[in-house]
């Protein structure tokens, strides 16, 4: 009867080994994401982001809008949208750059280029 993991055999230890190193890569990955801060712009208002996206601070430039015009008041909301926007694609940027070699682990079921599965 031949073996179907192929001639070298299932190594279970190496599997779990290369998991947990990766497990530890991702984490890491995620810390220094979280530890950066992004910010995006419109008009005069400024959005800032950690590297995992949580709104840390909201800034607008002093006499930029008035308070009691109504209209004034629907562009700040609009440009406090589009910084958040702004600030957003760069976490998503950022995101893809530092996690991009960990983004795609388990994306290969057929083994994952994981010891002893062939893949």
């Amino acid at each position: 009867m031949t073996n179907p993991f192929g001639e070298g055999g299932f190594d279970l230890g190496a599997m779990l080994e290369q998991a947990q190193q990766m497990q530890n890569q991702l984490l890491q990955a995620q810390d220094e994401l979280a530890a950066q801060t992004v910010s995006g712009t419109a008009g005069g208002v400024s959005v800032t982001l950690s590297g995992v996206g949580e709104v840390t601070g909201v800034a607008v430039v002093p006499g930029t809008f008035d308070g009691s015009d109504p209209d004034s008041l629907a562009d700040l909301g609009d440009l406090v949208v589009a910084a958040y926007r702004d600030a957003k694609a760069k976490v998503d940027a950022l995101a893809a750059a530092t996690l991009g070699p960990l983004s795609n682990l388990g994306g290969n079921l057929g083994g994952g280029g994981l010891p002893g599965l062939g893949g």
